[in-house]
């Protein structure tokens, strides 16, 4: 029977308008040219819609030389086995299918409940890019050195129950620093800032007995700074001494007693570029807002420390922010949050909620942007949602598009974009997606074998189906 048995014929289809794209501006395309060859490897045939990756600089006569041959867009979804396609399709779309086959996309099924149940009824089987995670979880060394660092420099104020009273300043953020900074947040400090390396004596606030530096001596940070923290009794902990004494070894000893998580990360992704891509965009809306305002010295919040947060982190060091205040659980509860609002000019929410809080628990709430937060002040929402699925920033009803990527209510801009990366990042993100998607389907999970033989990764991500006809 069809529907779960090897796929043999493949369809990269064009991005159009749907109910996730308004005026079809998303134009990226799930597999480029260079990666045709690898799909073509496995001895399916790949059809490729006319104009598919014109949008982000790639060619028809690109994916003819790669081997792919090309289709009409009234033949494309038609007796296809595995239907590619980076947002979700439109309910025509749909329509054209052959029950039975596979829709590989970005489903997001429970911000789109109504297409949801279209493609139920007509038998589709789909497999959500969204959902597709690593398995077992991987961790590479840098990130177990980068994660026990902070775990050892934070054990004392474990150990004397202190932590409630502890502020914790990380000194330069970088692709090293960002385990150190999540494990911080999950410890619940008073206060975790990434401050800037450009940062001068007269700018800290906080030192002594009560405050943590945490820093990475392999980039340059301000020597003057650490001579006076050391004069100030501040507890100091250099990530490149604890690397060099002692780090091969602990990664080994983690590993002996950590094996590894059934699952972990999304394997499909560009997490880090869509925080990016929203802090830059929301620094710019501030300037515009705020011309009078040096960005160096804005008032940012960030809520959250995942991927995307970090991303957004990576940004606002790269702009010169000299100050990045960054909120976990508990500072976001309310009656906490509400200080960290107030006089705040850049909020980007990079905190994620389960399902069952989405709707009911909200951490940026309508009441503050009314009384608290400043007039021309922005909110970027980094998690976005819809009607069905709720983002934990109350005023965002639905994610934005680029049709209209921000409003204004209480006069606060805030945005929430479906798709950060659109904003500049199109091409870059397309490679990125494309070399994710042919490894899922063709090297590591080799999903091209089809449904009956799914990788456990990949089965968690089968949203609707298994159907055969």
């Amino acid at each position: 029977m069809q529907g779960l048995s090897r796929f043999q014929t493949i369809a990269i289809v064009r991005e159009i308008e749907s109910p996730e794209n308004p005026g079809g501006l998303e134009k990226r395309v799930s597999v480029i040219p260079s990666d045709i060859g690898t799909l073509l490897e496995t001895g399916a045939k790949v059809f490729v819609e006319e104009g598919a990756g014109i949008g982000v600089g790639f060619s028809d006569e690109e994916y003819v030389a790669a081997g792919a041959t090309l289709q009409s867009a009234d033949r494309i979804y038609r007796d296809k086995d595995l239907i590619i396609k980076f947002k979700g399709p439109s309910l025509d779309s749909i329509e054209q299918m052959r029950p039975g086959c596979t829709l590989l996309c970005m489903a997001h099924f429970g911000s789109f409940p109504d297409r949801a149940r279209v493609l139920e009824a007509h038998k589709i089987n789909v497999i959500a890019m969204e959902e597709i995670v690593e398995a077992p979880k991987f961790e590479t060394d840098q990130t177990i050195i980068s994660r026990t660092a902070m775990a050892q420099a934070l054990q004392p104020f474990l150990d004397n129950n202190t932590i409630g009273g502890l502020d914790i300043r990380v000194l330069h953020w970088s692709p090293r620093t960002l385990a150190a900074i999540r494990r911080a947040g999950n410890r619940d400090p008073r206060s975790l800032k990434i401050i800037h390396s450009d940062t001068n004596v007269e700018q800290l606030d906080a030192s002594g007995e009560s405050a943590l530096y945490f820093y990475d001596s392999s980039f340059k940070i301000n020597g003057g700074l650490i001579d006076h923290l050391k004069q100030t009794q501040t507890n100091l902990f250099d990530l490149v001494a604890y690397e060099t004494s002692k780090g091969r070894e602990t990664a080994a000893e983690w590993r002996a007693d950590h094996p590894p998580l059934p699952f972990g990360l999304r394997r499909i992704q560009c997490l880090h570029q869509t925080g990016q891509a929203g802090a830059r965009y929301g620094l710019e809306l501030l300037a515009r807002n705020k011309p009078e305002l040096d960005i160096r010295t804005a008032k940012v919040v960030i809520l959250g420390y995942g991927n995307v947060a970090q991303g957004a982190m990576r940004e606002l060091s790269d702009k010169g922010v000299m100050e990045i205040n960054v909120l976990g659980q508990t500072h976001t509860k309310s009656g906490r949050i509400e200080y960290w609002l107030k006089d705040v000019d850049l909020i980007v929410n990079g905190a994620d909620q389960p399902v069952h809080l989405r709707g009911r628990n909200y951490l940026i709430e309508n009441k503050h942007l009314e009384h608290i937060i400043p007039d021309g002040s922005v909110i970027v929402d980094l998690v976005g949602g819809s009607p069905t699925n709720r983002s934990p920033v109350e005023p965002v009803l639905t994610c934005t598009f680029l049709t209209e990527p921000h409003f204004v209510t209480h006069g606060v801009t805030v945005s929430a974009l479906w798709g950060w990366p659109m904003l500049g990042m199109m091409r870059e993100t397309a490679i990125t997606y494309s070399g994710q998607i042919v490894d899922v389907l063709a090297k590591r999970e080799m999903l091209i074998e089809g449904l009956e033989n799914l990788a456990p990764g990949v089965k968690r991500a089968l949203v609707c189906g298994p159907h055969q006809v």
